[in-house]
């Protein structure tokens, strides 16, 4: 017995929820999404909202060179094929490239505010990379039009009324002159916005929120505190589910699909435990609700899973008494290194964050590496940013008394405390240094790449990212393979069906996002590298749906 029943149905909120939705509502389908959060969003809403889309209409608009053929062969470079990794096949790379840059045309159709930023470079230095980067962002958006939904969106990262670029820029603010007008002009907007009653939200917040917008006024239905316990199944199709809502279950069936875009696993111990041995959940930057439920219920009607040992990865450090994992990304910057236990450089400290926490971890199974030590020197402390804090030696007390940071006079003293060996330390820092005094990096090749040189000091003229460790008191914080969410789950095919191990299709399933198998494999190839894809594969999804059901 059924107690309603839509066109279709999608688990979850997040960004690619509303895309989907926006499609099929254009096509005047009925569209349900439910939500287990009491607010809409997912860790969409939470995070930078950037979307890596090649061959974009901003870029176009631009000048700045792409091609399908070009992101093609970026992604067979930095992606490339592996039999274990089925959702980053060849067939899926072509379909995720040809369908990206239609997906954004889409939205900016519904009136979707977009914009590029304009320097993001791909993470990869290898064939049919893109140095000005293949990022699109939101707009700033004015959260008061969602009226009575507003109280209901999750809350940004960033609670000021300024571009992602714009805020990348305002640790430099204090050394720059264009910093500091960047700074004022933010300043003006925020009191003009309180003057005149706006409430601007941007990043990820704005993306949420503009899409939830338009999908509100596209007449979605949507239901928060309605978790999803079961998929229903009749003759091997989706037909449907069930969920829960005020203690009371409800089976509402879907004619044309259902669409799981509920988030991954990092927040759920026991599946880490399973797939991810020896990552911890509370390093994870996701919102609590990650915990993957969905992935397992299309296991339990036989839905395929792969890739379940990959996370898209940011380094992290834990503070006292912090609600949240605090990012600690500026390991790219110069008179810095990253050692393990022993004391000893193992990696390019300013490759993608992914590909970093993965070298913590493939190291930790070698020497103890997790934590790993940040070292650097006053020069550091001084210049840049250190764990979301603005640079400048005043930092909390309650890192210190924790040890969340540690301070000395000497590197000796520093290796004392942290319980590494004074001379090996010594010795990683003397090495280190005499490259950087010639401006190389002759062990990791650190600052030969474009990401490098962006993600470095940008107000140096040469070697962004190498400066020697040699000014007094110097510092060290531990450093955790965080994460913004897995990377694994339902396998799915080139129109985001949910398919089986012996790859045949479960008719009237679709998945995206982070309960998929990710198209990026083990990579990331650029900023947005999840956020895209997902939005990507659910509107791949929606036309399928609309295709199958007029055929």
């Amino acid at each position: 017995m059924t107690d309603e029943t839509f066109d279709f149905i999608v688990v979850g909120s997040g960004a690619g929820s509303m895309c989907a939705a926006l499609v099929l509502r254009g096509a005047g389908k009925s569209v349900l999404i439910l939500e287990k959060a009491e607010l809409v969003g997912g860790t969409t809403a939470t995070s930078g909202g950037v979307m890596w889309i090649p061959n974009n209409r901003y870029m176009k608009a631009a000048g700045v060179p792409d091609s399908r053929e070009q992101a093609i062969a970026y992604m067979d470079a930095a992606v490339g094929d592996h039999a274990d990794r089925p959702g980053a096949s060849r067939e899926r790379r072509a379909a995720f490239v040809d369908a990206a840059p239609q997906m954004i045309d889409f939205l900016v159709e519904k009136g979707i505010r977009l914009r590029r930023l304009p320097s993001y470079p791909d993470h990869y230095s290898v064939a049919g990379a893109s140095v000005p980067g293949r990022t699109v962002v939101s707009e700033l958006f004015d959260a008061r039009q969602l009226g009575e939904w507003r109280s209901k969106l999750r809350p940004g990262f960033l609670p000021l009324p300024a571009n992602l670029d714009e805020a990348m820029q305002l640790p430099l603010m204090k050394r720059s002159k264009a910093a500091k007008k960047v700074l004022f002009r933010v300043i003006g907007r925020a009191l003009a916005d309180k003057l005149i009653g706006k409430q601007r939200v941007t990043a990820g917040a704005a993306l949420q929120a503009q899409l939830l917008n338009a999908a509100l006024k596209a007449g979605t239905e949507i239901r928060l505190q309605s978790p999803v316990t079961e998929l229903i199944v009749e003759g091997g199709r989706v037909v449907g589910v069930i969920t829960q809502k005020d203690g009371q279950a409800r089976r509402i069936a879907a004619r044309l699909g259902v669409l799981i875009n509920a988030g991954g696993f990092a927040r759920n111990q026991r599946m880490l435990d399973q797939y991810q041995s020896g990552v911890k959940a509370e390093w994870s930057s996701v919102i609590e609700e990650d915990l993957g439920e969905m992935i397992e219920a299309g296991q339990k009607i036989g839905a395929a899973v792969a890739q379940m040992d990959q996370r898209v990865g940011m380094q992290i450090t834990l503070p006292p008494g912090a609600k949240r994992v605090k990012p600690n990304l500026d390991t790219s910057k110069p008179h810095c290194i990253v050692v393990d236990q022993s004391g000893v450089r193992y990696m390019r400290e300013s490759g993608a964050p992914t590909d970093i926490c993965r070298k913590m971890l493939e190291r930790n199974a070698q020497v103890p590496a997790v934590p790993s030590y940040l070292i650097a020197d006053s020069q550091y402390i001084n210049t840049y940013m250190l764990a979301g804090s603005m640079p400048g030696p005043k930092k909390p007390q309650a890192w210190l008394d924790s040890k969340t940071l540690l301070k000395a006079d000497s590197i000796d003293e520093l290796a004392t405390q942290c319980g590494i060996d004074a001379a090996a330390l010594r010795a990683t820092v003397e090495r280190y240094n005499a490259g950087a005094r010639r401006g190389v990096d002759e062990d990791f090749h650190r600052g030969e790449h474009a990401f490098d040189e962006w993600s470095g000091d940008p107000l140096k003229a040469d070697a962004k990212t190498i400066g020697t460790i040699e000014q007094g008191p110097y510092y060290a914080m531990p450093m955790y393979p965080g994460d913004v969410s897995t990377f694994g789950g339902l396998v799915t095919d080139t129109a985001a069906r949910v398919l089986r191990a012996d790859g045949s299709v479960i008719a009237g399933l679709y998945a995206t996002g982070t309960s998929t198998a990710s198209v990026m494999g083990a990579v990331e190839g650029g900023p947005g590298g999840s956020i895209g894809p997902t939005m990507t594969w659910a509107y791949l999804a929606a036309r399928h749906a609309l295709a199958a059901a007029a055929s």
